[in-house]
């Protein structure tokens, strides 16, 4: 039996809202940030009706995943009645995952940080990837994703890992991976990549960073929404 039935969006017939998650904290040093900042500027100047949301996760209080909150998802999942503390959790649980599920797309800006993503990104994720509100549990079938035609785009950056780079001996990539499994529980299947790796261990960083821009813009100006 699925337990929330009810959480389910109505397909809309254009995109309307961007959503634009930044990951890093080096602000104008981040190279993930200017290949995704070079998509939005292409974006914006091809949609101009779009509404753009910005969450700078170096810059947003996130609260912690504590006990309270852990507890008001597993009485969700069990199908148990919140006590008061649970629902004063799940109610700005609920308040974050709203910005994030209001969005018809999503960009995000990920540099790899020890294999894997930043730890302020693995919070929020944590924080909004709950039952009913981006994911429901068939006891027969399994998880099944509750965003439906949403898009995201996920630029990518890293010292020394890159595609072609041996592995692991230059890094392995739980960066893009981990992204894609979250995304795709949630109900996002359409995600697009753009890749600038490695940003160190090359002999051409600025030509690397230029073809990745030129890639962010090209896919900027295309149309985003994924009923298309």
């Amino acid at each position: 039996m699925r337990f929330n039935p009810l959480a389910l969006f109505k397909r809309k017939p254009a995109m309307t809202k961007l959503l634009y998650i930044k990951a890093s904290p080096r602000g104008d040093g981040s190279k993930s940030a200017a290949i995704a900042e070079a998509y939005l500027d292409a974006f914006k100047a091809a949609y101009p009706a779009a509404s753009i949301d910005t969450l700078d996760l170096a810059r947003e209080r996130l609260p912690d995943f504590d006990g309270d909150k852990v507890n008001a998802k597993m009485s969700i999942i069990t199908g148990q009645a919140h006590d008061g503390a649970q629902k004063t959790a799940w109610d700005e649980i609920t308040a974050i995952a709203n910005r994030f599920i209001a969005a018809d797309c999503y960009l995000f800006a990920v540099p790899m940080w020890n294999g894997g993503i930043p730890y302020k990104l693995k919070q929020y994720i944590d924080l909004i990837h709950q039952p009913g509100l981006l994911f429901g549990l068939e006891p027969a079938s399994g998880y099944f994703g509750l965003l439906n035609n949403k898009k995201a785009v996920l630029a990518l950056t890293s010292g020394a890992y890159g595609p072609d780079m041996p592995s692991p001996a230059f890094g392995v990539d739980h960066h893009s991976t981990y992204l894609r499994f979250w995304l795709n529980q949630a109900g996002v299947s359409e995600i697009e990549e753009i890749r600038f790796q490695p940003t160190l261990l090359t002999n051409d960083p600025e030509g690397g960073l230029k073809a990745a821009l030129d890639a962010a813009a090209a896919a900027g100006k295309r149309k985003a929404d994924p009923a298309v």
